[in-house]
């Protein structure tokens, strides 16, 4: 554990050299495994069966012993005892604490609980990586390798994209309108990209012949040929990189609002489904766009998509 974490056993508090370097936490599911004719099975979960937490460091100072000696004492009462660490927080009862003697200022322990609740705050949805700090680092990357290529064009449509990225000032919860805002110029800069691409590698592809040995294949040309081959060899991974990197950029944008809720449906339309999710009717198109639709009534047993933000369009199909 880094120096800024505490680790607390009830009045008990663990400091410098006392607190460990790591700490496991979790168990298994206590299982009924059900072998059946055929090779097949069924498994009843039976609940959880958290693991034994264990840790281990020194009691180093004048007061080491004491502090042993307390911990010991916690072990021989058997009593519950409140353990918490970061954001982790459990009932405990201590089954093992076991103390080696070096000298009355150094004493190392380690000691096992039995955990009787977990009071751990639960998540129960998984958290989204943050999104910003990865577009930010695939603008950086593509701000260098555009720099390195030096095409003038794609100079400009990386200012472009750059200028827009940080007019944004966070995409978490951005509307549909200010992603948009981000995806044309990225789609400008991926079409410069994929031109440069298809020009650099039929540079490439144009294998040059030593100068001077067929007619009307005069040695100037040649070695220009040769230069902008070696050039095309130099610039093709730093295109390719930044393709990858853009290609990111519109993935994680893409991503923003696709990821939601789905609902199964037979019939109704969109402009209830927005008031319920939303609490705005004018909001149908957010989830018209994610699903493809253009007719707000909906027909037949469909799946829809239902975006987490609402674009902010105002209801115009268009906007």
């Amino acid at each position: 554990m880094s120096p800024d974490t505490y680790l607390i056993l009830d009045d008990l508090n663990f400091s410098r050299f006392e607190v460990p370097e790591h700490i496991q936490f979790g168990g298994d599911q206590m299982l009924a495994v059900h072998e059946l004719v055929g090779g097949k099975r069924t498994v009843d979960a039976m609940g959880r069966q958290d693991k034994l937490l264990e840790w281990s460091g020194i009691f180093i100072g004048q007061n080491a012993s004491d502090r042993a000696r307390y911990l010991n004492f916690m072990r021989i009462a058997g009593t519950q005892r409140t353990l918490t660490w970061a954001e982790y927080a459990y009932k405990v009862v201590i089954k093992t604490a076991l103390m080696d003697f070096r000298r009355a200022y150094e004493i190392p322990y380690s000691i096992s609980c039995e955990v009787v609740e977990d009071m751990t705050l639960p998540v129960t949805k998984a958290p989204q990586a943050p999104i910003d700090p990865a577009i930010m680092d695939d603008m950086n990357t593509a701000n260098v390798l555009g720099g390195l290529i030096g095409d003038g064009p794609l100079s400009i449509a990386l200012g472009t994209l750059n200028s827009a990225i940080s007019a944004v000032s966070s995409f978490a919860n951005a509307a549909q309108s200010t992603i948009n805002s981000v995806l044309g110029p990225l789609a400008a800069v991926q079409a410069r990209v994929t031109t440069l691409i298809a020009s650099t590698g039929n540079t490439i592809a144009n294998i040059a012949t030593v100068g001077g040995i067929l007619p009307n294949n005069p040695i100037a040309l040649q070695a220009a040929r040769l230069s902008s081959q070696v050039a095309g060899y130099t610039q093709l991974p730093q295109l390719l990189n930044l393709q990858s990197a853009t290609g990111r950029m519109g993935m994680n944008l893409g991503a923003i609002n696709t990821s939601g809720s789905s609902i199964v449906t037979a019939g109704g339309n969109l402009f209830t489904m927005a008031s319920k999710a939303y609490g705005d009717a004018t909001a149908w198109t957010t989830i018209a766009r994610a699903n493809k639709l253009s007719d707000p009534n909906l027909t037949g047993v469909q799946t829809v998509l239902i975006p987490i933000n609402p674009d902010g369009s105002g209801g115009v199909y268009g906007a």
